[in-house]
């Protein structure tokens, strides 16, 4: 189907109304080619939305003020005692049970490059494995397709794209035949884009004379993301009741975990999270709190020079407000449609403030050394409020959260990996199978289990016995084909 020529003069009253039109500068020296590219990127900006924004965020911003009546957020805990660990069975049988009445869907949030891993490509094609270097996206495909396989049933696997990616992830699932999905299964859908502000002049930025400064609108841009590409729709044909939501940084999280999707579907919740306990007060992640009967997330960035909070210890000297936001969600389908059908008053947009490239006034390119811009971004935990019965549940850290955001320090490809090695190796130990250990207690190999070779502690045991594995004495990759 053609598309539909663009209506210049309406878009250029758009602009001048706005008050941006500094953004055709450059206009008599661009190509036609070039001339259309602009106008393309003018039509996709909600000049009604950028301007509230704007007023809100840039021109009357306001210090972020936390409610006096903050505490931290009831959990449920890592089980202790024998009614305990019984509990977590009778939750891991019912969650059981809704995969595999083909009840669940997995859904990963995949809009980032790997830029700031020195990566170029989606942050899901960056190999991460330890010794096979599976990419991030398989090692997630290998466990929902265990799953597949465990439970007998269908698992469709969503996958939230941004316009600086979505190309490149398609073709990077094609070039790997999915991973061993059904192709049907896998779905690509991408998230909506807001335009980067000048954080001192107010005006849209231009990253070229004839394109745009986007950037995508956060995770919880996956709401409207979702509705507007159809697939909600597609969920709700499948029968999908719940959707298991993560983020494609963290290659220990489980992508379809039954004792999680027990403990929400037991307790009717809209929207359930896994919370994990912060390494120190300083960690960058939000944490769970209750104000007034609501369940919220606040965002770590908001807790700057609140050291009554961060700071806050108990009598036994731990932290109070312990309980870490990880990124990793149960959404009820039905949930997710009442809050797409408020609009754009769905999530609230948040200011971020950014380095962003740019052209300067003479159409040179420019890389500015401090933040110079402001990005308008949504955040999935801000549907805590508006959930019924939220859930919070708490993860072994080890065994699930060790993220790959930045280059150096903490929550790098090799702390990742590092993390990775320790649960292979714990798992093995549980099996056992003797791992030495070398200098700072890492094993003396590198280790690493695909779920398809055993997803389970049973499954890794008979594994063992039938290679006769009594212990590692070389790299050990128990992959697909192994034994």
């Amino acid at each position: 189907m053609p598309r539909k020529p663009l209506d210049e003069a309406a878009i250029r009253r758009r602009v001048k109304q706005a008050g941006q039109g500094h953004v055709f500068r450059f206009w008599n020296k661009l190509t036609k080619d070039a001339r259309s590219r602009l106008l393309a990127d003018l039509a996709e900006v909600n000049f009604k939305e950028l301007q509230a924004l704007i007023r809100k965020h840039i021109v009357k911003q306001r210090p972020v003020e936390l409610p006096p009546d903050l505490e931290p957020a009831p959990f449920i805990p890592l089980p202790e005692t024998r009614a305990d660990r019984a509990l977590r069975r009778h939750m891991h049988r019912l969650g059981g049970e809704l995969i595999a009445a083909g009840r669940v869907a997995a859904l990963v949030v995949a809009g980032g490059q790997g830029t700031r891993l020195g990566f170029d490509g989606p942050k899901g094609a960056f190999p991460i494995g330890p010794a096979s270097g599976r990419p991030l996206f398989q090692i997630f495909a290998e466990a929902i397709l265990a799953a597949r396989r465990a439970y007998r049933a269908s698992i469709p696997w969503y996958v939230m794209t941004s316009r600086d990616n979505d190309h490149r992830t398609r073709e990077f699932f094609r070039e790997h035949g999915c991973f061993g999905l059904p192709p049907d299964d896998v779905k690509f859908f991408s998230q909506a884009s807001m335009p980067a502000v000048d954080l001192h002049q107010r005006r849209l930025i231009l990253a070229a004379r004839d394109q745009l400064a986007w950037s995508p609108d956060g995770h919880g841009g996956t709401i409207r993301a979702l509705a507007r590409s159809g697939m909600l729709a597609d969920m709700a044909a499948r029968g999908i009741e719940c959707i298991s939501y993560f983020q494609v940084d963290n290659p220990l999280v489980p992508p379809v975990d039954p004792v999680f999707l027990g403990f929400h579907a037991d307790a009717r919740s809209d929207m359930s999270s896994k919370m994990a306990v912060k390494r120190d007060p300083g960690e960058e992640v939000g944490i769970f709190c209750v104000s007034r009967g609501q369940l919220h997330v606040v965002e770590y960035s908001d807790l700057k020079g609140c050291p009554d909070i961060l700071d806050a210890r108990g009598p036994d000297r731990a932290l109070r407000f312990a309980a870490g936001s990880i990124a990793i969600h149960i959404l009820d389908r039905r949930f997710v449609e009442r809050l797409a059908a408020r609009g754009r008053s769905a999530l609230p947009f948040h200011r971020a403030e950014k380095k962003v490239e740019y052209v300067d006034k003479s159409g040179r390119h420019r890389k500015p050394r401090t933040k110079n811009a402001v990005k308008f971004e949504m955040f999935i935990f801000d549907a805590l409020p508006a959930a019924r019965r939220p859930v919070v549940l708490q993860i072994d850290r080890a065994a699930e959260f060790s993220p790959v955001k930045n280059a150096d320090g903490e929550d790098t490809p090799a702390t990742a990996r590092r993390d990775m090695l320790l649960l292979a190796a714990r798992r093995l130990r549980e099996a056992g199978v003797r791992v030495p250990q070398g200098p700072g207690g890492l094993p003396l190999h590198k280790v690493e289990i695909s779920p398809l070779a055993a997803r389970t502690a049973e499954e890794l045991r008979a594994l063992a016995r039938r290679l006769g594995l009594k212990k590692v004495t070389r790299d050990l990759y128990l992959g697909p084909e192994t034994g």
